[in-house]
């Protein structure tokens, strides 16, 4: 099974790296894990909707020139359906077992996704209306997909 996440922006704190790379160290002996980095698009503070239509155009053709045909793809985003971690983990599993090895979760940039890229995911998924700064989600996401294996696994890890 290959887990990869595509993220817009570079992550820059070394703390969220180091959980990162701690969770996909684990996450190395269920799955091949890899995270693809395209580039934000530069915007100043203030934008018309104009602008920020077109800086999310930018972010999203990136996006979109990372996801292959065959992958499954959950769009994050708040508007998505929100689950629990049983829940995922029961999904996760079960899209395995119906021939989808190649899993793909998209985190966008600081103005979201576009509708593109929305219409290419099979599923969106929400973590709950809180807006959490994308270097964290990223770690949040992470350690998610580790605890999914954890509980398909039946280990104590979950409680």
């Amino acid at each position: 099974m290959n887990i990869k996440f595509v993220v817009v922006g570079k992550l820059k704190e070394k703390y969220f790296k180091q959980g990162i790379e701690e969770y996909a160290k684990r996450l190395s002996r269920f799955c091949k894990f890899s995270i693809v980095e395209v580039p934000d698009e530069k915007a100043p503070e203030s934008m018309s909707q104009a602008e920020m239509d077109q800086v999310m155009a930018a972010e999203g053709e990136r996006i979109l020139s990372k996801i292959k045909d065959r992958e499954y793809v959950y769009a994050l985003a708040i508007l998505g359906k929100e689950r629990s971690s049983e829940e995922f983990a029961k999904e996760l599993k079960d899209l395995t077992t119906y021939g989808h090895s190649d899993i793909t979760f998209v985190i966008g940039g600081s103005l979201g996704l576009t509708p593109a890229v929305l219409q290419r995911a099979n599923t969106q998924i929400s973590f709950g209306r809180f807006t959490l700064p994308h270097q964290l989600m990223r770690l949040v996401l992470t350690e998610q997909v580790y605890r999914a294996f954890m509980i398909n696994e039946g280990s104590p890890y979950h409680k």
